[in-house]
């Protein structure tokens, strides 16, 4: 396919530059209203079920898919677009992905890593409950 003269590209970038203006500045309100204050609590727990369903399914704990579906649940709440539902979903993967090049075997260290994010989780899960309107 051959290319438009150089005068017909020049003709039209100005219209091309207004349409990514818009473009841009769509995206960033969709991102502002997007946003919540507690996100960065809610990815961070996110990332926790990811590393917890992992770390529990390799020492052998035998709870099928819990972790996994209590980040469904979470999904199902919090993801409000797809932006969102995308952004929670790739923190998950995050940690699961993290600890599984990390761990190839149930050891004490990874037992303890799981008390840990308990742990933290239930601390995030409260503080969000309590602050979150």
């Amino acid at each position: 396919m051959a290319r438009p003269p150089i005068e017909t590209r020049v003709a039209l970038a100005p219209r091309l530059l207004a349409a990514l203006m818009i473009l841009i500045s769509t995206v960033g309100m969709a991102r502002a209203q997007d946003s919540k204050p507690y996100d960065d609590k809610l990815m961070r727990l996110s990332e926790i079920l990811g590393a917890v369903h992992y770390l529990r399914e390799l020492c052998g704990a035998d709870e099928g898919q819990l972790w996994r579906d209590r980040m469904r649940e979470l999904i199902e709440a919090e993801g409000t677009t797809a932006l969102r539902r995308a952004q929670l979903t790739r923190s998950f993967n995050k940690g699961y992905m993290g600890y599984s090049r990390t761990y190839r075997a149930c050891t004490p260290s990874a037992e303890t890593a799981v008390k840990r994010f308990l742990s933290e989780a239930t601390d995030l899960a409260t503080e969000l409950v309590r602050n979150v309107p």
